[in-house]
């Protein structure tokens, strides 16, 4: 199983990122896949989580901001970020959960996780 997250880097505040996260190994429709991301000395939180319905969760520090969407047929997951701040500096990691009833959606769920990639904002 691979989860490869790619896009990272650093921009100026307002400016836009695009994350990837490109999945192999698992049948990726019988999971729910998310964002998530994390700064040091902090736990993991969730940024946004689609389920195999299509259904969509944000968060509510970057609902209106951010935007998930998947490619089921390539298997990639992506996270558009716009009107980036300081409080999005983080490693972003992507993360599968095996759906049994329904989604969770937190990290605790994650049955996979990629490496992350570091997004880091300048004001």
């Amino acid at each position: 199983v691979q989860l490869v997250e790619s896009g990272g880097g650093s921009v100026e505040a307002g400016g836009s990122l695009r994350l990837s996260c490109t999945a192999s190994g698992f049948t990726y429709s019988t999971y729910c896949m998310g964002w998530f991301r994390q700064v040091p000395g902090k736990d993991r939180e969730a940024v946004g989580t689609i389920d195999s319905d299509g259904t969509i969760k944000y968060s509510d520090s970057v609902k209106g901001r951010f935007t998930i969407s998947q490619d089921k047929v390539k298997k990639t997951l992506h996270l558009q970020m716009n009107n980036l701040n300081s409080e999005d500096t983080a490693t972003y990691y992507c993360g599968a959960e095996e759906i049994v009833a329904d989604c969770t959606g937190g990290p605790d769920a994650m049955d996979y996780w990629g490496k992350g990639t570091l997004v880091n904002i300048s004001s």
